[in-house]
């Protein structure tokens, strides 16, 4: 079993102790944004000069599974053959994962609004092929907007996908989004009927056709308290959502981890940062109990400033709380 396995059978077991919380890398945005999203390649004075190529990309994931850190890897299959390719899950503990659909809210090209409209369900892997190039689990998701027409036809193809799924013998987690367009509720209301669309769309499912964990958005500690707790067999896992400041990043795992969660699924909090490496390194100290947010984001400088890479804020500036949800219940 990878260390992934492991984890999830003592979470599962009811032996969970922080050590057992995963990190999942998610190195999967080119099924969505594409290009403009493989991370930024700065000078000397941390200026974005270009986006990484496709093999400085792989290159910086083969770095992140030597490093031996996170749980799990998640990524297109396209990539994942070429890191297969090059041996780079050889002997590995991480668990290769991708993304197995790719609905219209994801599509954040350059020019386009596709993500204007309630999201439309849509699929480009295949499972099979998926399988062939190692891929031991794979991401589905699903975004609820209010919309009957929208959110029954997302619900009858995650009903196929998970068909499909138990054919091929393929795990999966399930993502679930916010919205990606107005729906009316109340803001207030809106974390709870996210909570609410999402178990009822598991209530019909045996274990068998369950997912392994989930990914979801931090709406705040009530919401994610209220779900952890209310299954103890659902294992809960957080999104990281924007790229925020180095504080954001540590207070969310903090705060996640204290209120149930027990998965963190990073892509730009990884991806965009000085140094990715140091990021996943500190994230996991975060996890750990090791050190706390703030002193978190002060270390993570220090090792920005004796690589000699220039931060993109001043270290101060850096440690600022900046994201909403995370304010109310910041860590001291």
């Amino acid at each position: 079993m990878t260390r992934a396995d492991k984890k999830l059978k003592r979470i599962r077991s009811g032996e969970y102790r922080r050590t057992d919380f995963l990190i999942a890398d998610a190195k999967d945005s080119d099924m969505g944004p594409s290009m403009s999203w493989s991370g930024p390649v700065r000078d000397a004075e941390g200026r974005v000069i270009r986006n990484r190529t496709r093999a400085e990309w792989l290159d910086e994931m083969v770095a992140i599974l030597e490093q031996d850190i996170v749980d799990i890897m998640l990524t297109s299959v396209s990539n994942l053959e070429q890191l297969q390719l090059r041996g780079a899950y050889k002997g590995s503990k991480v668990k290769p994962a991708i993304r197995a659909n790719d609905a219209s809210d994801i599509w954040r090209v350059r020019g386009g609004d596709y993500a204007k409209d309630p999201s439309l369900p849509f699929r480009t892997a295949s499972l099979e092929r998926a399988k062939e190039v190692g891929a031991e689990i794979g991401l589905y998701s699903i975004t609820f907007n209010n919309d009957l027409d929208a959110d029954y036809h997302s619900l009858s193809e995650f009903a196929a996908f998970r068909k499909d799924a138990e054919a091929a013998d393929f795990p999966y987690f399930l993502e679930v989004f916010n919205p990606n367009v107005e729906t009316g509720i109340d803001p207030e209301v809106l974390p709870h009927y996210i909570n609410d669309c999402l178990l009822r769309s598991l209530a019909g499912l045996t274990i068998a056709e369950r997912p392994q964990f989930l990914k979801i958005a931090y709406n705040g500690p009530k919401a994610l308290e209220e779900l952890a707790s209310f299954d103890p067999t659902v294992i809960v896992g957080v999104l990281g959502g924007g790229a925020g400041t180095t504080r954001d990043c540590f207070e969310l795992l903090y705060q996640a981890e204290r209120y149930g969660a027990r998965v963190a699924l990073f892509g730009r909090k990884i991806n965009l940062a000085e140094s990715p490496l140091e990021m996943v390194r500190h994230m996991r100290a975060v996890i750990d109990g090791e050190l706390t947010p703030l002193e978190a984001t002060r270390s993570y400088h220090g090792a920005l400033e004796t690589a000699r890479i220039m931060p993109w804020r001043p270290a101060a500036e850096d440690a600022a709380i900046t994201e909403t949800v995370l304010k109310e219940a910041a860590s001291t």
